[in-house]
């Protein structure tokens, strides 16, 4: 008499196991989807640097107090310097990315 009972409680438990994967399936499909948020600039430098790429580069915005620029500057040129094994090509860029959002462009750009 036990077995047709433990059959049934079985049966009622697969049936509320699969309601409820059923549910969660169409509840998963019913989220909205998620925007593909790029997190690095795509793209190569510009021939004459902007304020714009310079911001882009620096990880700031374009109207920034002067402290907040040579902040960031610090913290991109730790991780990118060329004698912690970094390019000296992108320190060229980052120390010019600095100068432009300072509005102490010299010339034509970086060295390279």
């Amino acid at each position: 008499m036990a077995t047709p009972f433990i059959a049934g409680i079985a049966v009622a438990a697969t049936a509320l196991a699969g309601r409820y994967g059923i549910q969660a399936w169409q509840a998963f499909k019913a989220r909205p989807p998620r925007p593909k948020i790029k997190k690095f600039y795509e793209g190569g430098f510009q021939a004459t640097m902007t304020k714009r790429e310079a911001a882009l580069i620096l990880g700031i915005r374009e109207s920034v107090a002067a402290e907040k620029v040579k902040e960031a500057h610090r913290k991109v040129m730790v991780a990118n310097h060329p004698d912690a094994g970094g390019s000296h090509f992108l320190a060229s860029k980052i120390n010019e990315a600095k100068d432009v959002m300072l509005g102490k462009t010299k010339g034509n750009g970086s060295a390279f």
